[in-house]
């Protein structure tokens, strides 16, 4: 059972998801605008945001902008624009994924439970002087704290859970962004992280790339 706050202005759509969700076991609730939203994640623990972006108050795009800006809550973005190059914009904004309208209650119910299962992860990972704390969502390397935006946040905690191993970048690219499969993103978000690691492509230190295949993070020798 979960907590979802349920960011939907349509009453018709908003009654079916919660009532979608209420059957699987959550306890919803929902709101109508981007302001009450905002509200409500600043003075409640909520276990997953299912927003919708097409809000009377202010666009969902910046709503969920502010929404990362309290808290790393998971976010599930429930709408009917399907533009590619949104659905990439906004899953590097913060959000952990993207639905598009018409979906099936059954999907929704799939995708909530995902996110939740990736929240619930939660340890602390220590890989020679890269250290990672996962619930208080921090990552330092030699005693200096990282600054990581949310995705290379994920990123590094999901190749760090696995370390050693060659996570194969289908299997990266399924967990992260699971409604993207471009390479391109993993590529950008890999170079991002590497460069506030401290190292290069060429040079790699926990961060080592084997080609065609994935990525595999291990201590610096």
């Amino acid at each position: 059972m979960a907590s979802v706050l349920l960011v939907e202005d349509d009453p018709a759509v908003r009654g079916a998801i919660t009532r979608a969700l209420t059957d699987q076991g959550h306890i919803v609730h929902g709101v109508a605008l981007a302001i009450e939203a905002l509200r409500e994640v600043s003075a409640n623990s909520y276990d997953v945001v299912v927003l919708d972006l097409g809000l009377p108050d202010l666009d969902g795009s910046d709503a969920l902008r502010m929404i990362r800006g309290v808290t790393d809550t998971p976010v599930v973005i429930a709408t009917a624009r399907d533009d590619e190059q949104e659905i990439i914009r906004l899953l590097n904004a913060g959000a952990d994924d993207y639905l598009v309208k018409p979906f099936s209650s059954e999907h929704l119910g799939a995708r909530v439970q995902a996110v939740l299962r990736r929240a619930k992860d939660h340890k602390q990972l220590k890989i020679g002087g890269l250290e990672i704390d996962v619930d208080r969502r921090k990552a330092a390397v030699d005693g200096q704290e990282l600054s990581l935006t949310h995705k290379e946040f994920e990123l590094l905690a999901f190749l760090a859970s696995r370390q050693g191993e060659v996570v194969p970048r289908a299997e990266i690219l399924q967990n992260l962004w699971p409604s993207n499969r471009d390479d391109q993103t993993l590529d950008v978000h890999l170079s991002w992280l590497r460069r506030k690691l401290g190292e290069r492509a060429a040079q790699p230190r926990y961060l080592h790339t084997v080609r065609g295949v994935g990525v595999r993070l291990v201590a610096p020798r």
